[in-house]
């Protein structure tokens, strides 16, 4: 069931909003080569309490981290570790907060270093094709028209969008209706309303759009083992156009 949220809760989601946006830029600031990605975990943790929120990952279907940190053919949902980053690596750090009873979630995917230019080609787009399809987050679209957005911008580029996986409803709960995929026709599937808010994730890869699981059990990764960038943000539809909860 989609949940429609007044205005009051949208303002509430917007303030955890603003602090998950702060923790993801002081931890992209920490990433650097030569850190473990645990340590980051650890971080980023310490940084989301001290700003009076707690993880909304930590403990959601037994994931026991507070971050997930994906690196170069992983996608999603991947476990912090002793794995050091290194130069070159394609990073997607993934979190969310519970702030005063709301949930917000957010993603972004960024180069250690030097990396090549294929790679730093696939994030750029990955970016974009998330603005694309926050602009079309209005009263009277529907999700297809999102998918649709996203898809032909990511596969116009000469890259695939994952299909196995996509962006969800959020608030009380991490994970609401609707389902937000990233392929899709215009006109498909459900209208967007005032009051919906929806987390838009493209996930792309510079191979197949196939997947499959991880050793850690949580996270999954390209199956042609290529490249994967993925950026997230939560939006509220208003009448007034999409709001972007999860920035500074």
């Amino acid at each position: 069931m989609i949940t429609i949220k007044s205005q009051k809760e949208i303002l509430i989601m917007q303030e955890g909003g603003k602090i998950l946006a702060k923790v993801l830029k002081e931890i992209k600031n920490l990433a650097k080569p030569g850190i473990a990605t645990i340590d980051l975990d650890r971080a980023c943790e310490a940084l989301i309490l001290k700003y009076g929120a707690t993880p909304s990952f930590k403990g959601y279907h037994s994931f026991p981290h507070s971050i997930c940190i994906s690196i170069n053919e992983e996608v999603v949902h991947c476990l912090p570790s002793s794995r050091i980053l290194k130069e070159g690596d394609v990073v997607c750090l993934d979190l969310g907060v519970f702030y005063k009873g709301y949930h917000t979630d957010m993603a972004e995917t960024i180069a250690i270093g030097k990396t090549s230019f294929e790679a730093k080609r696939l994030i750029m787009v990955a970016r974009k094709a998330l603005k694309r399809g926050i602009k079309k987050t209005k009263i009277g679209n529907t999700i297809g028209d999102i998918g649709n957005t996203v898809q032909r911008y990511v596969e116009g580029q000469g890259f695939s969008v994952i299909r196995d996986l996509c962006g969800h409803g959020i608030g009380k709960n991490i994970h609401e209706d609707p389902a937000i995929p990233n392929f899709g026709k215009r006109g498909d599937g459900q209208k967007l309303s005032e009051g919906m808010v929806i987390c838009i994730e493209p996930m792309a890869t510079a191979g197949s759009w196939q997947i499959k699981k991880t050793k850690d059990g949580y996270g999954f990764s390209s199956k042609d083992n290529s490249i994967t960038a993925h950026f997230e943000h939560t939006i509220a539809i208003t009448k007034h156009g999409p709001k972007i909860l999860t920035e500074l």
